[in-house]
């Protein structure tokens, strides 16, 4: 599976789910079951280095100002959810996080900036394909801390400083 092919099932996934995450992660995992078991792991390769390049200082502080808060599992599940959104708004968001404001259309605080099932699919499709659990990717493990350069996630002046398309939208 290349990459092409990686975006082409989150998209077409995620517009059959009309956006709910939770919808979303099922349609994926019934999708990846009409794949072979290679296919599904090499769909998990993809979504876990994508998972990895999105552990940064600066995505953490963005989702912090759209959740109002996020823990180091929220953040998780936030870059699961950014996936989900998509390559324009992945890659968008990578190569400067305060352009979500613009790139994404609606965010509902009660179910959006939440992929958790998203990060599970591949391997709930696997186990179902195969009865068994799946297998070491063989992606470098991520990083031990963020890159970039860290940031107060405590501190709204900061926040909305490097933010301000984001806090206009989404700040207290």
């Amino acid at each position: 599976m290349d990459e092409t092919e990686f975006w082409e099932i989150v998209d077409s996934t995620r517009a059959a789910a009309e956006g709910d995450p939770e919808d979303h992660a099922d349609l994926l995992v019934e999708r990846l079951l009409q794949r072979d078991p290679d296919a599904v792991l090499d769909f998990a390769r993809h979504f876990e280095v994508r998972y990895n390049r999105a552990y940064r200082w600066d995505l953490w502080g963005a989702a912090v100002v759209m959740m109002g808060g996020a823990s180091d599992d929220a953040f998780d599940y936030f870059r699961c959810w950014l996936i989900g959104q998509g390559r324009e708004v992945f890659e968008g968001a990578l190569h400067e996080p305060d352009d979500l404001a613009g790139l994404l259309d609606d965010f509902d605080d009660e179910i959006d900036g939440d992929g958790e099932e998203l990060g599970y699919a591949a391997d709930e499709a696997y186990e179902q394909l195969t009865g068994s659990v799946a297998p070491d990717l063989g992606v470098p493990a991520q990083a031990a801390e963020p890159e970039g350069t860290p940031l107060d996630l405590d501190d709204d002046g900061a926040l909305a400083d490097r933010f301000p398309q984001l806090w206009e939208r989404f700040g207290d």
